[in-house]
């Protein structure tokens, strides 16, 4: 299988210490800007179907807007009830001032 990066953003887009949502390719992700680190999910919470970008970034975690549950988004895993699925996260790279993902 061929890996394949796409362009989402650039890294200015991204404010630090928060989160933006972009769509490509049919699909909608998180990117997050930590501690001059950008990481990638998908933008749509597993339990309640809410938009993780409408969101609140405390360190490595992003609480949804709906039902509060969290998730780290380093590794995507659930930290707290109400979740119980992990999210997808996407692997990350920079060229230049551009933000790439792994799809």
């Amino acid at each position: 299988m061929t890996t394949q990066w796409i362009d989402l953003a650039a890294i200015d887009d991204i404010p630090e210490d928060d989160v933006i949502g972009v769509d490509s390719a049919g699909k909608s992700i998180a990117l997050y800007h930590v501690e001059g680190t950008i990481y990638a999910t998908d933008n749509i919470c597993t339990h309640g179907n809410a938009r993780l970008c409408d969101g609140f970034v405390e360190g490595h975690e992003i609480e949804c807007p709906l039902h509060q549950g969290k998730f780290d988004i380093r590794n995507g895993k659930a930290l707290c009830a109400p979740l119980t699925d992990d999210l997808k996260t996407y692997p990350v790279k920079i060229e230049g001032s551009r933000v790439f993902i792994e799809m």
